[in-house]
C-alpha cells in the first residue's frame, strides 16, 4: 500500500514560502547543495514527515481556491496561536476554524504563495 512518505510545497517565490513556512511552523528549512533550487524541509521529530519547498513551474492557484492540490495538513498546540501566526507571517485564514468532534479544531489557511494547507488543534 502506497503511503505519503515526502510533501513538495510549489512556491512562486521560493525563498518567501522559506520564511512563511519556518516562522509560522518553526521548521528548519536549508537550500539543497544539487543542481536545482530546492529547499529541504524538517518539521520536526516524532510522527510526521519531511518534505520541500520548490519553484512553481506552472500557474499560481487562483486567489481564492478552495483546492489546487493535496492539502497538507500541520498539527499545532494552540489553533489561535497558529491563525495569529499566519497572519503575521502574510497568510490568509480561508476557512475559519471548526470543531470536528473527537478530533480536535482545524481550520484551512493559504500561505504566501496561495497553496492552501489545514492547521488541527487535536483534542
Amino acid at each position: 500500500m502506497g503511503r505519503v512518505v515526502h510533501f513538495e510545497i510549489h512556491a512562486s517565490d521560493a525563498q518567501r514560502a522559506t520564511t512563511f513556512y519556518s516562522s509560522v511552523f518553526g521548521w528548519t528549512i536549508r537550500k539543497w547543495e544539487g543542481p536545482i533550487e530546492y529547499y529541504l524541509v524538517s518539521t520536526g521529530e516524532g510522527d510526521g514527515i519531511d518534505g520541500a519547498i520548490v519553484p512553481r513551474l506552472g500557474d499560481a492557484p487562483a486567489p481564492g481556491a478552495a483546492v489546487n492540490a493535496y492539502v497538507c495538513t500541520i498539527p499545532v498546540a494552540s489553533i489561535e496561536d497558529a491563525i495569529s501566526a499566519v497572519e503575521r507571517a502574510g497568510g490568509k485564514i480561508v476557512v475559519a476554524k471548526n470543531e470536528i468532534p473527537g478530533v480536535g479544531w482545524l481550520c484551512y489557511a493559504n500561505d504566501t504563495e496561495g497553496n492552501i494547507f489545514g492547521i488541527l488543534q487535536p483534542s
